[in-house]
């Protein structure tokens, strides 16, 4: 176990570990408790009743968030001719075919999300051992394949994030910053939770959502009594 420094223990100590908070306070408690001299992420993690061994059960997907996430997407379009017009047009950082797999090839990587169009599959395709494990690779289970290449690129400059349960069952994905008002937080998370809800899959049994934490970048996980976020969907 990693030693936490000062900061970090003295953030722990306000948090009761034996409590299940409402959402609202769980978010103001972490914004209060916040310590890093940056504006830190807000995080969610929900623990979901899903064994991502089996294919059926997989979550993953996307979803806009209404005040978006506080970071910067620098967005790359996979596309030709007027496809990549409309991208660039959209506000894509970069677009390009051959030559710009070529130069992820060489090494680059300056982009944060990837998309796109279905007749560049072919070229993209070759890229998935670089983009795979990085989460950069374009599909179209989570709208990243697609020729709507415009509305896409608005989305995430926006704040469309991706979710994908990992493979302890959680789902991690950021929802804001610490500088956020706690009403956008919450907004955010209740429109996160909703989309999680919608993607339970059909052969999962039992519990679905089994547990909630909201933690900030450099602090501690608040727990959060989960049940009640649900029956408010």
């Amino acid at each position: 176990m990693p030693r936490r420094g000062k900061k970090y223990l003295e953030a722990l100590k306000q948090v009761d570990k034996d409590k299940a908070y409402d959402l609202r306070e769980a978010i103001d408690l972490a914004k209060k408790i916040a310590f890093a001299n940056f504006d830190e992420t807000v995080d969610l993690a929900v623990k979901l009743g899903v064994d991502p061994r089996h294919a059926d059960q997989m979550v993953r997907g996307s979803v806009s968030l209404p005040h978006g996430t506080g970071k910067q997407v620098k967005v790359l379009v996979f596309a030709k001719g007027e496809k990549a017009r409309e991208a660039e047009e959209a506000g894509a950082d970069f677009v390009g075919d051959e030559e710009i797999a070529k130069k992820i090839q060489e090494g680059w990587l300056g982009f944060d999300k990837a998309v796109a169009t279905p007749d560049m599959m072919p070229v993209v395709g070759k890229l998935g051992r670089i983009l795979g494990p990085r989460g950069l690779m374009p599909n179209p289970k989570v709208g990243t394949v697609t020729n709507n290449v415009k509305e896409v690129v608005q989305q995430l400059k926006s704040g469309m994030i991706e979710y994908r349960v990992d493979k302890a069952g959680i789902i991690h994905a950021p929802v804001g910053k610490k500088s956020f008002e706690t009403e956008k937080l919450l907004e955010n998370i209740m429109t996160l939770m909703d989309s999680l809800i919608k993607a339970k899959p059909a052969s999962a049994k039992g519990q679905y959502v089994r547990g909630m934490y909201v933690s900030t970048t450099m602090g501690p996980g608040i727990k959060v009594d989960h049940q009640k976020v649900v029956n408010e969907l």
